[in-house]
């Protein structure tokens, strides 16, 4: 009597998922899936935003992001804020990682999504080091308290949103009555934190006179939501500070 060895299905190594706003996204391996104002994952109708943006495809066994814009671009970071980089129009990164977020601006909106991997190529080893906390900063730069409140103040939509989505970013004016600042105090921060990141090499902080001051606010925004320089238990300094200046502008 001939034995028959049982078959074994082997399980979905390629498997790709992309939650956004409360939904999952499955990728097909074989097709390209594309992100933007229309597409696979047609995000919003924000006309700031290109018809398709992103893509990711599978390409010899590596998932690949892929920026197809032509203005637009990306902050894309491990789930440990551990790793970022900045995926400009025309550059492609590979999805190495079991969870990827992806952070970009479209006018005044800031979305986030991420990306999951049922197969990292990347595989995290912890370390333990008993001088710190487990926890990294990406190109980590000393902030005075009245820096981070300003950034905390810009970031505020973005730290109370739950999960994935999209937020509205304050403007400049709306962020320092939030604090209870004037204007000019609060763009004196805004100049010297753009300043500092950018000695450091953090893009996408100095630009043309026309774009500058609305894009140095949402790129600060992402930097700072990657990097963790500011989270969602910093907001109860907002009411403090607010709280301390009362009326005063000053």
């Amino acid at each position: 009597m001939n034995s028959v060895e049982p078959r074994v299905t082997e399980p979905r190594t390629d498997r790709l998922t992309i939650e956004f706003a409360g939904e999952i996204f499955h990728v097909d391996p074989s097709q390209t899936f594309t992100v933007g104002r229309e597409g696979d994952l047609a995000i919003d109708d924000n006309l700031f935003l290109h018809r398709q943006f992103l893509t990711i495809e599978q390409v010899d066994g590596l998932w690949i992001l892929s920026n197809v814009g032509s203005r637009l671009s990306a902050t894309v970071t491990d789930s440990g804020s551990r790793v970022q980089a900045w995926l400009a129009p025309g550059a492609r990164l590979p999805l190495v990682f079991a969870a990827t977020t992806v952070i970009f601006s479209a006018g005044p909106t800031t979305y986030e999504l991420t990306i999951h991997a049922a197969e990292p190529t990347f595989r995290e080893t912890q370390t333990i080091d008993d001088e710190s906390d487990g926890l990294s900063t990406i190109g980590e730069v000393p902030l005075t308290a009245s820096q981070k409140l300003m950034i905390l103040a810009l970031a505020e939509p973005v730290l109370r949103r739950e999960g994935t989505g999209m937020s509205e970013l304050p403007t400049s004016a709306q962020a320092a009555e939030r604090l209870g600042w004037t204007l000019t105090r609060f763009n004196r921060k805004l100049d010297n934190v753009c300043d500092k990141l950018d000695r450091i090499g953090v893009p996408g902080l100095r630009g043309g006179v026309r774009s500058f001051a609305t894009n140095r606010r949402v790129r600060l925004v992402e930097h700072a939501i990657s990097a963790r320089l500011v989270t969602r238990d910093d907001l109860p300094l907002l009411d403090e500070e607010r709280d301390a200046n009362g009326d005063d502008d000053a």
